[in-house]
């Protein structure tokens, strides 16, 4: 019990002052593009290429490469085969953090069985390196003359260009990297920076309308037909047509999410149910992607004809059959006034058409400077020690990026800095902190990249032109329950380049039109996003270096639908935090009304007589009112951008088992005791919940049952009530009656009975449909 306060601390968003764009302390400037990062100076070494280097085999050949040595870091580029001229263009940086020699020194060796033979080297003093502040010209590569390790001229050239720059140098994204590479080792494993693009989706809408001619095996029975389609992975079928002749009938739509560009076609495939379990094919279709109609509305699209080509098996090869006349009615498009959801509803970072003529202009420019991070925690255990190997991801839009891998630091400092466009402030960025898993030999598949956090940042929540610094905890949920497994350091920015253009925004629909208009249903979304984060995962895994599945999925909330008991508790306290406003309102009327504070009770009747004296005040009054409560707001208004609370998220105080099934596989690999056990818990549970849920289907069904005679007295009542309400308020002024019902709500308590009064008695007794329950 004594923990919390302190983990709530540890827990919190904490503001930093980092030198961000620090070049002006030094006298030098780093690029525009770089201001929302430290400035980090490395010495970067591009090797292009050499010449007449002389034969070290028995065959007279060599085969080359170059080792680039700076105290205990080497990096070298690949070996040519049989090749004294060869060209690498391949360029290696080292942090000048972690240089501790003074010469650097570059070898050109060749590639042998068991010892490389040196062919020759080229040596440079650190203080004579000339220093290079971007945006100048790149520094020309020259021709240098290799020598032996006396010192003494040798045969063979190798045209290098050695720098001091800084990470807004050009060279930096495909360099080599110290820092991201394994010290001291051959072969180096290095994970560089890359930016990823995801696919452009589509929704694919296929409406089946109808077959001909269709030939059946089995001509004495009326076929059962259903059409099968597979796009990819994807499998849909339609209900068994309603007619069973040859001729069926659907008009039923199927929805495929499909990425750009198209690898694979649609194959319809009408088959017939000739017994449980067995199918007969009728006929195939194959549709390729790139002819179908792309639609931009809601507009409809014309309907084809395509022709069913039935394959039988000759010898045990698939073979078409000549004579056959079949064909189906189909109506086929590719949507794209829709926007195929990849993401979790509630942190989208993209809301636009996947037809690009449909996009609206930006808004904005989203910046982010990924610092660094400290106080990871060991991930995995190397040489009988706890390691990490950390990197970030982040995804706004279509756009993801990833930062370069910093090998063995539980402090690790990337200092990168990335852009995106932004078309509409109401989206979330997302950045994830990842344990890199392939670096230590773990390359061939079988290690997975650890998650070690998340960030969100909702746009909307930030203010314009304004620099965020921020240290933010970085939070995961483990069976054991929830972790700090560190804190990332970020730099925001969000600059707005229309202000009347952004709050223009505020009076669109969230989504396109199109979702308006022709909406999908819950299950078809659902159903339509899991396909879309396969296919995103997909494609993103086969890039190089890939971005792994794993991390993707975490990144996508992957598994945000899945039951949880500690997210149905937090998400019933923040329905109750909502109603809590209401409930504060109902308890302060409430004192009034018992004229617990008689000053204010006197001050509110007076304010009651004026407004309804003067009704024109009211709604005057309750803007005036709401304006005021804003301005005074003001001053409480968040300067920090909002980040994961545990405590919102019931992840404090989770019990182990209720985390144990959070963690649980889908379907369930735990013992059948504590699934009857779970279950029971689950049906107490469900079971409030269906009570409080038929408690506000009574309430709404006796006020239905006011006027529908299903209790004849208690209508004729309310009837009778009606007509002389009508006639009454027909001769009374209306500012009568509303003096008289106020003052009767807020007469004294002394004039108050204990018991519920008469329009609720009355309300309580009307008949609902819960007697009709079996």
């Amino acid at each position: 019990m004594m923990q919390k306060p302190s983990q709530a601390v540890d827990f919190a968003l904490k503001e930093t002052s980092p030198k961000i764009g620090a070049g002006s302390i030094t006298g030098d400037k780093l690029s525009c593009t770089y201001d929302l990062v430290e400035q980090m100076q490395y010495l970067y070494v591009r090797v292009v290429k050499a010449k007449d280097l002389p034969g070290k085999d028995v065959t007279g050949s060599c085969d080359p490469y170059v080792e680039v040595k700076l105290g205990n870091y080497k990096g070298t580029t690949k070996h040519f085969e049989k090749k004294s001229n060869p060209e690498w263009n391949q360029v290696f940086a080292f942090s000048k953090e972690r240089i501790q020699a003074s010469v650097l020194e570059v070898f050109v060796k060749d590639k042998d069985v068991v010892i490389d033979d040196l062919i020759g080297r080229a040596m440079f003093d650190l203080n004579e390196v000339p220093k290079r502040i971007p945006p100048d010209s790149p520094l020309a590569p020259q021709w240098y003359r290799l020598e032996d390790r006396k010192g003494d001229k040798v045969k063979g050239e190798l045209m290098l260009a050695v720098w001091m720059g800084t990470q807004a140098d050009e060279a930096f994204p495909d360099a080599w990297h110290s820092d991201a590479a394994t010290v001291g080792g051959d072969g180096v494993t290095h994970i560089r920076s890359k930016v990823y693009l995801s696919p452009k989706l589509w929704y694919v809408r296929v409406n089946i309308i109808e077959a001909q001619d269709l030939v059946p095996s089995d001509k004495s029975r009326f076929p059962e037909v259903f059409v099968r389609a597979i796009l990819g992975n994807q499998a849909l079928r339609t209900r068994t047509s309603l007619s069973k002749t040859i001729n069926p009938m659907w008009n039923e739509d199927l929805m495929f999410v499909v990425a750009d560009p198209f690898e694979e076609p649609l194959i319809l495939s009408v088959e017939d149910r000739v017994g449980q379990n067995k199918d007969e094919v009728l006929g195939k279709c194959l549709i390729p992607l790139p002819m179908v109609q792309r639609r931009l509305d809601h507009k409809p699209v014309n309907s084809r004809w395509f022709n069913l080509e039935k394959h039988v098996i000759v010898d045990g090869e698939h073979k078409k059959e000549i004579k056959f006349a079949s064909r189906i009615h189909l109506r086929i498009c590719l949507e794209g006034g829709y926007h195929v959801l990849d993401e979790s509803t509630h942190y989208s970072s993209d809301l636009r058409p996947t037809a690009k003529q449909l996009w609206k202009s930006s808004i904005g420019i989203l910046e982010v400077g990924i610092l660094s991070a400290h106080g990871l925690m060991p991930m995995k255990t190397k040489d009988g020690r706890g390691t990490t190997d950390a990197y970030c991801v982040a995804k706004y839009g279509q756009k993801w990026v990833r930062t370069r891998t910093i090998v063995d630091s539980f402090m690790p400092r990337w200092n990168e800095q990335y852009t995106w466009e932004v078309f509409d402030p109401c989206t979330v960025i997302t950045i994830g902190v990842f344990d890199n898993g392939h670096v230590h030999g773990g390359g061939g598949g079988g290690g997975k990249d650890s998650r070690i956090g998340k960030v969100r940042i909702r746009l909307s929540t930030l203010e314009a032109d304004r620099v965020y610094t921020h240290s933010y905890p970085l939070l995961v949920l483990h069976p054991s329950g929830v972790k700090k497994t560190g804190e990332v350091q970020l730099a925001v920015r969000f600059t707005c380049s229309s202000l009347i253009n952004m709050l223009h925004m505020y009076s669109h629909p969230l989504l396109p039109k199109m979702h308006y208009i022709h909406p999908l249903s819950v299950i078809q979304l659902d159903s339509l996003r899991h396909q879309a984060m396969q296919i995103v995962s997909m494609r993103l895994s086969r890039a190089e270096p890939p971005l792994r599945k794993e991390i993707v999925e975490y990144m996508l909330d992957v598994d945000s639908h899945m039951w949880s008991m500690r997210r149905s508790k937090a998400n019933f306290f923040r329905i109750m935090g909502v109603l809590s406003g209401l409930i504060a309102v109902g308890k302060w009327f409430d004192q009034i009304c018992n004229w617990k504070n008689p000053l204010t009770s006197i001050l509110i009747h007076i304010l009651f007589i004026i407004l309804v004296l003067y009704p024109e005040l009211i709604l005057p009054t309750v803007f005036l009112y709401l304006f005021l409560i804003g301005i005074w707001n003001f001053r409480w208004r968040a300067r920090h951008p909002p980040h994961m609370d545990t405590r919102l998220s019931h992840a404090d105080a989770a019990h182990p088992d209720e985390l144990d099934e959070e963690f649980d596989t889908f379907p369930t690999s735990r013992s059948s005791d504590i699934v009857r056990m779970r279950y029971d818990r689950l049906r107490s549970i469900a079971g409030r919940v269906q009570t409080v849920i038929g408690d506000l289907a009574s309430q709404g069904e006796r006020f239905q049952s006011l006027l529908s005679w299903r209790d004849p007295r208690a209508t004729t009542l309310f009837v009778t009530f009606c007509l002389i309400a009508a006639l009454v308020l027909y001769v009374t002024p209306f500012q009568v009656i509303a003096l008289l019902s106020g003052f009767y709500v807020l007469r004294h308590p002394r004039f108050r009975h204990k018991l519920p009064s008469v329009p609720l008695n009355f309300f309580r007794r009307l008949p609902a449909r819960s007697d009709s329950m079996l």
